[in-house]
């Protein structure tokens, strides 16, 4: 009698196996994608000017629809994992210069498959105002970049020296003393000052970034391209041995 019980137990547990596991997946090698590990993944930001100086022209175009336009062009290149947000600065006048140079908005939080929501934001913003470079990188290390671990990197974009605060050099000079986690690319977009120039290449050098002289449009485009180049790489896959 006990063996017909404990035949008809397995038989049970043997039939109603593929149900159960059907409910929770079964785990296959062939199958198993890992993506990188999100704590250790490069938080990205881009930071773009809305100064009123971009609405100059070059080449027969305002200049902020030509930063807009290599924009959309590169932001679909982006790895949709890739975690990703946007700054603008001096999309608006002030009642007094001090107002004025407080324009600068995290328009964009950082997160994953955000390129749509970043190039929609890029449209719907005017330029402006002033130049308030050294406020929004103060912004945006102390606040976009808040609760998030390992690498930040800063793609910032101007068609100017600062005009409101602190040198942008002299900043990070003294944010590398206690911090290390940032790292600033820079590109000075149809600049011809030289102190401007000197200012901008310090604040991407000085964080172990990089510094881009664009002159044109197509210059503008590789300095993106280069700079987004390792967010544009595919999810990390673990490969088991056979």
């Amino acid at each position: 009698m006990h063996r017909i019980i404990f035949f008809i137990t397995t038989l049970l547990i043997i039939t109603t196996l593929p149900a159960i596991c059907s409910q929770y997946g079964v785990y296959s090698p062939n199958k198993y994608t890992q993506n990188f590990n999100a704590t250790q993944q490069e938080r990205l930001l881009f930071i773009m000017d809305f100064s009123n100086s971009m609405t100059e022209s070059l080449d027969g175009a305002r200049k902020v629809d030509l930063m807009i336009e290599t924009m959309k062009e590169i932001l679909p290149k982006i790895n949709p994992n890739t975690w990703v947000g946007l700054r603008i600065y001096g999309h608006r006048m002030g009642f007094t210069p001090m107002e004025a140079c407080r324009a600068s908005k995290l328009v964009s939080p950082i997160t994953t498959n955000n390129s749509e929501n970043i190039s929609f934001e890029l449209s719907h913003a005017k330029p402006r105002g002033m130049t308030p470079i050294t406020y929004s990188l103060k912004q945006a290390i102390k606040y976009d970049f808040m609760g998030f671990p390992g690498k930040k990197h800063i793609i910032l974009l101007t068609d100017g020296g600062e005009n409101c605060d602190e040198s942008p050099c002299t900043f990070v000079m003294n944010l590398i003393r206690i911090r290390k986690d940032v790292k600033i690319d820079v590109i000075a977009f149809n600049i011809k000052d030289k102190d401007d120039l000197e200012q901008l290449e310090c604040t991407a050098l000085v964080t172990s970034g990089k510094f881009y002289n664009a002159q044109t449009a197509a210059e503008l485009l590789n300095g993106f391209n280069n700079s987004i180049e390792a967010a544009k790489s595919v999810d990390a896959k673990i490969i088991l041995p056979k």
